[in-house]
């Protein structure tokens, strides 16, 4: 048998594809805002750290 027959007797199973899709969306807004609102010192800080010993 097809794994996706056993998908299919599953209830409910398709909105397990859209709860995914909402999740990567808000992460990636999250992310988004985050490095579009930190501060340019901050940003010049972690950019030295691999140089600093």
């Amino acid at each position: 048998m097809k794994f996706s027959t056993y998908l299919e007797q599953i209830m409910g199973v398709s909105i397990f594809p859209v709860i995914s899709l909402v999740l990567f969306v808000a992460f990636f807004t999250g992310v988004l805002i985050w490095i579009y609102s930190i501060d340019k010192k901050e940003i010049e800080h972690m950019e030295n750290l691999p140089l600093n010993d």
